[in-house]
């Protein structure tokens, strides 16, 4: 993996909307506050504009991020939001001038798809907070917004989980990856899905249906995506749904169910993804996984 360089105060950090649209009030409180910390921010020029459910057309968004991509000068991208539409626009984006001078990308969720494109170039990034979620009720800065600019200054950060009754123990280390699970069920196939064996896998998602992630999992079981992990990290699935007809198993249960016969270690309930509390993750680098009856330890190398 390429190493990159930590941020610090007179860095240029870059916002865009690959996906989904926002409204101004959503992004620039957490422009003043990067601003307040001596980042120079710059946005696309086209982060607020509106196309249907989208933040600008494909054209719109595509030329946003190229042009973060390619700026020299920037440190860090971090994109306002997730929804949906990087799928649309990832194959107008080259990552030739980037890779000439790479940085940092933050988001999560429907920006699982260039976590996925730039591991597999070998650029670390970092699944964590958006915009819209950097600050509590009060305006307070989120433990989920300390976390990340922990991992942008390159700072250490080690994270302790409560147990469940479903976790396996054991311990691993191994490079992080992975994201929303229905984008990466959906890559699958294509030229931007990720190799795991050796790797430490997280997964989270929102608002599925029970049946359809049992679907999921056992399309990453059949695949082979589960088969040689270092070890497995589950976050948050929020507000998931049933049919009239029960499922019949939970979502942890399904995935319980779905790694019985490996042996590397399991973490359920990692907070990160799509609830109330959402902890910065850098893909790309090596973490130490540690999962005991007590609860489970997770540090970055």
């Amino acid at each position: 993996m390429i190493t990159l360089q930590p941020i610090q105060p007179g860095s240029i950090i870059r916002i865009v909307s690959p996906a989904g649209k926002i409204d101004e009030k959503h992004v620039m409180p957490a422009v003043n506050w990067l601003e307040e910390q001596g980042y120079t921010v710059k946005l696309g020029k086209h982060v607020f504009a509106r196309h249907f459910q989208f933040a600008g057309t494909d054209e719109q968004r595509a030329a946003d991020v190229q042009e973060a991509l390619d700026d020299p000068d920037c440190d860090a991208i971090i994109c306002s939001r997730g929804g949906y539409g990087t799928v649309r626009i990832i194959e107008r984006l080259d990552f030739t001038q980037f890779l000439e001078k790479p940085k940092w990308l933050v988001g999560f969720s429907d920006i699982t798809i260039l976590h996925s494109q730039l591991h597999n170039l070998e650029v670390p990034t970092i699944h964590g907070v958006m915009p819209r979620y950097f600050f509590d009720d009060n305006g307070k800065p989120r433990e989920d917004l300390t976390s990340m600019m922990k991992l942008l200054k390159g700072e250490g950060i080690s994270y302790n989980i409560d147990a469940t009754e479903f976790d396996r123990p054991g311990a691993a280390s191994g490079q992080l990856l992975g994201g929303n699970l229905s984008i990466v069920n959906s890559l699958h196939g294509t030229k931007y899905d990720i190799d795991t064996p050796g790797k430490i896998l997280f997964l989270e998602d929102i608002d599925e249906f029970l049946y359809h992630t049992d679907r999921m999992v056992h399309q990453l079981k059949l695949s082979g995506k589960l088969d040689n992990l270092a070890g497995l990290i589950l976050g948050d699935f929020t507000d998931m749904k049933d049919n009239e007809s029960p499922f019949g198993q939970t979502v942890h249960e399904i995935f319980a169910e779905a790694v019985k016969d490996f042996d590397y270690p399991v973490c359920y309930g990692f907070p990160g993804g799509h609830d109330k509390k959402n902890l910065a993750l850098a893909f790309g680098r090596d973490w130490e996984l540690e999962v005991t009856e007590s609860g489970t330890r997770l540090r970055l190398v």
